[in-house]
């Protein structure tokens, strides 16, 4: 499959180090395309973006990193890896990257509960963003599969499972993400980070605190958004249905939902193509 490799380090005021890349940086001085920032969600890590962060590097600088706790980046006991904390350390690799000026405004994608860490750093720190791509984002209440609720309940428990039964679970949790399936590479690649010594309690650390008063504390401000907003949603999405993508364009003003058929909640592996498109269009037209 596909090489992917995160070749820098930002080191964020908690003390978390960030592995980050920049795709097409012979597009700086392009002025009429924004810098693009690509945000993934939970259990991934910038991985999923591979395909797309290349395609939209032909015309715009691309920003990729994997979060604290997650993927290439730092897992240690005692982490904070809540979307409060994940939302602030996007604040500051916008500023690292000197993306947080009124001329450097970019483009942010952000995927699953990459969406609330965007959604949190625009309406509650003040991030400002070109437009923001949202694709089936953690956004509304309730969220979070019954699953997802059993396993965030009891971090210590099941933090004690075998290597073996712990690989097991975590494979059948990410691939209930796709709809078709995953292709065994992809899925071997995102599920390889949670099952070193460190991952296995990085994995229940990060659903354990990833408690749905973030969303709370935002979701009613959803009509103060004007910027260009795309909703990208896979029909087939049982982690988070398509319900939640009709309401939430009915809550950001003058948003457009694309629904993506086939598709389930990881609409990049499932219908890489379209959702490629529609962002590439998107950065181009605002539309």
């Amino acid at each position: 499959m596909t090489q992917w490799f995160l070749d820098r380090t930002f080191r964020s005021s908690s003390g978390d180090e960030v592995r980050w890349a920049a795709l097409g940086e012979e597009q700086r001085e392009q002025g009429d395309a924004p810098a693009v920032v690509l945000l993934h969600g939970t259990p991934f890590s910038s991985y999923v973006w591979r395909g797309a962060a290349r395609a939209l590097a032909v015309r715009h600088r691309v920003f990729v990193w994997d979060m604290p706790g997650y993927g290439a980046s730092e897992m240690r006991e005692g982490q904070d890896v809540s979307l409060g904390a994940q939302a602030r350390v996007f604040g500051e690799l916008l500023a690292h990257w000197e993306l947080d000026g009124e001329a450097a405004r970019p483009a942010v994608v952000a995927h699953d509960f990459g969406g609330c860490v965007a959604l949190r750093a625009h309406l509650l720190h003040g991030a400002r963003y070109e437009r923001l791509a949202l694709v089936d984002p953690v956004a509304l209440a309730p969220w979070g599969s019954p699953t997802y609720r059993l396993l965030g309940a009891h971090p210590e428990v099941f933090g004690q499972l075998p290597p073996e039964l712990h690989r097991a679970l975590v494979r059948e949790y990410v691939s209930s993400a796709s709809h078709p399936g995953l292709h065994p590479a992809v899925l071997d690649r995102l599920v390889e980070p949670w099952c070193t010594a460190e991952g296995q309690p990085a994995f229940y650390r990060q659903i354990a605190q990833n408690d749905q008063r973030f969303t709370d504390e935002i979701q009613g401000r959803y009509g103060e958004i004007e910027l260009p907003t795309l909703i990208c949603w896979g029909a087939q999405d049982n982690w988070i249905p398509v319900a939640k993508g009709h309401e939430l364009a009915s809550r950001i003003p003058g948003s457009r939902l694309h629904v993506v058929e086939g598709a389930g909640h990881l609409v990049q592996e499932d219908a890489p193509a379209e959702l490629t498109a529609a962002l590439a269009e998107f950065m181009r037209t605002g539309r």
